[in-house]
């Protein structure tokens, strides 16, 4: 059963990135509406599959693949929440191909890490906080990817600057630094979090999750300040909240791709 909803799931993604992918090379309006629609059915089944794969064995299954696939539905569900008041019709795509890729493997691929967050309230705020920051600044690394490209397309006078699908350039650029500086915050309640209510924060084996998200932290901080004060922007601007995502990933999912995946296969 649970193969099937994943699937149906995935379907119903690819039904949305299929009507959003030939607006983006024509001048044809996307059906807003109807991706919508379609990403709505495809939310709602990803949401019950994911609570169902979580929620069992009396805890919380928090593998790999659990954790990667509820990352998915936020970032998923935050851009199509957008979609009608911003133009993300490049991120949406990137988005949905990995929320269905996501959500087959967890299902098709299951892990066991239990843990009983329910007994450890603060430790939940903790790791709340965290998946929102990450995901927050998963969707600022697709904003500045989508500013380089819509540069490089704009650099090469392709006519792609007149489809009405796509969004100004200057006005995605002030809407990533709105993001980052979002994820930047929320960053900063996690790890305050993290060293007020997980006791073993820098314990062996865990310390580097710590220095990892506080190396992301100082590079978000630099790039935000570096923007309001001197005015960055540009590749500078892209490579940076890339190096960002870069340390972030590793602090997140480095250890337990090694521990659940390479040491248990």
């Amino acid at each position: 059963m649970d193969i099937f909803i994943a699937l149906l799931a995935a379907l119903l993604y690819i039904a949305a990135l299929m009507q959003i992918i030939p607006g983006l090379s024509g001048p044809n309006q996307i059906p807003a509406k109807r991706v919508f629609l379609s990403a709505c059915g495809a939310l709602a089944l990803h949401a019950y599959l994911i609570s169902d794969l979580i929620f069992a064995d009396g805890g919380q299954n928090l593998s790999i693949l659990n954790v990667a696939s509820l990352i998915s539905f936020i970032i998923a569900a935050i851009t199509t929440g957008l979609l009608f008041k911003m133009r993300v019709w490049v991120l949406l795509p990137v988005v949905y191909s990995f929320s269905a890729i996501n959500l087959t493997a967890a299902t098709l691929l299951p892990g066991a890490v239990i843990s009983h967050l329910e007994a450890n309230p603060q430790v939940l705020l903790h790791i709340s906080l965290a998946l929102f920051s990450y995901s927050t600044l998963m969707i600022a690394t697709l904003y500045a990817i989508q500013l380089a490209w819509l540069d490089h397309q704009l650099k090469s006078k392709k006519k792609l600057m007149m489809n009405p699908n796509l969004p100004p350039l200057m006005a995605v650029e002030r809407q990533l630094f709105n993001i980052i500086l979002i994820g930047e915050i929320l960053l900063t309640l996690t790890l305050i979090t993290g060293f007020a209510f997980v006791h073993d924060m820098i314990a062996q084996g865990k310390a580097h999750k710590a220095i990892l998200s506080a190396m992301a932290w100082c590079v978000y901080g630099t790039l935000l300040w570096g923007h309001y004060r001197s005015g960055w922007r540009g590749r500078r601007v892209i490579w940076i909240s890339i190096v960002g995502a870069f340390l972030l990933t590793l602090a997140y999912f480095g250890s337990r791709f090694v521990r659940e995946v390479i040491i248990a296969s």
